[in-house]
């Protein structure tokens, strides 16, 4: 396969659907993946234990299986007769895999194989397989290229290495099509704040409509790279159709291009809301990196990618949703 047209995100504007499994579908990232490809006339089943992601997150026009992406009579069923799998499906917080890094494990690694392997069995084209910029640690080199040493800190970031060499073995020894994604701290409508593990942007959101005082760990000056969803759903979809000769079996960087400290995020959030934040810092958390940015010129070469939309804009579309009621649930 050399790739799918770029015509439209996967089939170039073709009238007939491609068979479709988003696994982790009914999750923040996979939910706005799978409506993008519903809107691109795909032929869509997810696979989710609905553990963390929501029914009502599920398109109506997709399938849903509520199952075990861990086990393998779950994950068999949901790939038969697909062509492409988009695995998003994990256990993704940090602290969470510190505390109790054996279900992180099952979930990310033992997914992963189990994936593959149903894919492989099932006669899948390619394999889209999710992984973290945690996987770097602290990198020495800013922004990082996917060349840069890798030095996990955590169990989250270990499962997620594993799994990329999972798919690059897979490859090699299967000819099965897989590309790796090394995403960088999604945000944007429909991440949740009310969760034990919820990520910084909802919960600082939250703390900020709610006049609750913003918990920052640590002195705030940590950086990440902040990705938009639809940036990221936009670098999944190009993963999906890039060249076989260039992508099979490699891993890619898909990040929002730019480095913004905690501070000067509450910063823009308190501008966005009009409000001012009380701050509390504690301790940093276990398992943390300092600094974080991608270097993204190896994914606009060989998947024809790149983020569109900036910091600012997507901050400003993600306080919109929250408060325009479209979180309710």
């Amino acid at each position: 396969m050399s790739g799918w047209s770029s015509g439209s995100p996967l089939t170039g504007g073709q009238t007939i659907g491609m068979r479709v499994l988003v696994t982790g579908g009914a999750g923040f990232i996979g939910s706005n993946l799978v409506d993008a490809l519903i809107a691109d006339g795909q032929e869509v089943t997810v696979l989710d234990d609905l553990s963390t992601g929501y029914a009502e997150n599920v398109n109506p026009q997709a399938k849903l299986i509520t199952g075990d992406v861990a086990d393998p009579e779950d994950v068999g069923g949901a790939c038969r007769g697909t062509e492409l799998v988009l695995h998003l499906a994990a256990a993704r917080a940090v602290l969470r895999s510190v505390q109790d890094p054996l279900a992180t494990d099952r979930a990310n690694t033992r997914g992963t194989l189990c994936v593959l392997e149903a894919a492989r069995r099932a006669g899948v084209r390619r394999v889209v397989c999710t992984s973290s910029s945690s996987v770097y640690g602290g990198a020495s080199v800013t922004p990082t290229p996917e060349s840069a040493p890798l030095v996990p800190r955590s169990p989250y970031a270990v499962s997620k290495f594993a799994g990329e060499q999972y798919a690059r073995v897979y490859w090699e020894l299967h000819g099965l099509e897989t590309v790796a994604i090394r995403l960088f701290n999604v945000f944007g409508p429909r991440q949740r704040p009310d969760s034990l593990y919820a990520a910084v942007i909802p919960i600082f959101i939250a703390a900020l409509r709610s006049g609750s005082s913003v918990e920052v760990h640590g002195d705030g000056l940590q950086s990440r790279d902040f990705t938009y969803i639809g940036d990221a759903v936009a670098g999944l979809l190009a993963a999906a159709r890039g060249p076989t000769d260039r992508c099979a079996g490699r891993v890619y960087n898909v990040a929002g291009g730019g480095e913004h400290s905690l501070l000067e995020l509450i910063s823009a959030l308190e501008r966005l809301t009009g409000t001012t934040a009380s701050l509390i810092h504690v301790e940093p958390r276990a398992g943390d990196i300092r600094r974080s940015r991608a270097d993204l010129s190896v994914a606009a070469a060989d998947l024809g990618w790149a983020p569109t939309t900036t910091f600012e804009e997507g901050l400003r579309r993600t306080v919109a949703w929250f408060s325009d009621g479209s979180n309710a649930g």
